[in-house]
């Protein structure tokens, strides 16, 4: 059974703007790259992003859908280590401008200057598989039985 709830972890990741996404390339070498979540986190086990829909990050999930996503914070005020997780998921690639404007935020206005309108635009679902975590004082992992396992 794991010391941290899915709940618990929601809140940390609540704390985090950014992350690293991973995908494999076309050579199965990995590719990594940071995104940004806005604070789009009431996190269920799945993660939203916004894209380009030409860009490398895309066609590497069309071609295989398996990736990693890693969250750190930062240590506490009182010296506690911050949290570091490490998401196994599945990606999928939502075109539906109803989706977009339920995970949109103004700032995204900044990458994409016409709002959910904006040509070539997608947004990248990532539905974890396992959760693993470490804090400095403890560590687990969190499968997530809603998701297919590898």
């Amino acid at each position: 059974m794991p010391a941290r709830s899915l709940e618990e972890l929601s809140r940390q990741l609540q704390k985090i703007d950014f992350c690293m996404l991973q995908t494999k390339d076309e050579t199965g070498a990995f590719s990594v790259r940071p995104m940004s979540n806005n604070g789009d986190v009431d996190y269920d086990g799945e993660s939203y992003f916004f894209s380009y829909e030409q860009t490398r990050k895309v066609s590497d999930i069309e071609r295989d859908a398996r990736v990693g996503l890693t969250f750190t914070a930062p240590p506490s005020l009182l010296g506690k280590p911050g949290i570091f997780l490490a998401i196994d998921g599945t990606a999928s690639l939502i075109r539906d401008k109803v989706q977009f404007k339920a995970h949109w935020v103004k700032d995204f206005e900044r990458w994409f200057p016409e709002g959910i309108d904006t040509a070539g635009i997608v947004l990248i679902k990532v539905s974890a598989i396992e959760i693993q975590y470490w804090d400095g004082e403890e560590n687990g992992r969190i499968p997530l039985a809603k998701h297919e396992s590898r």
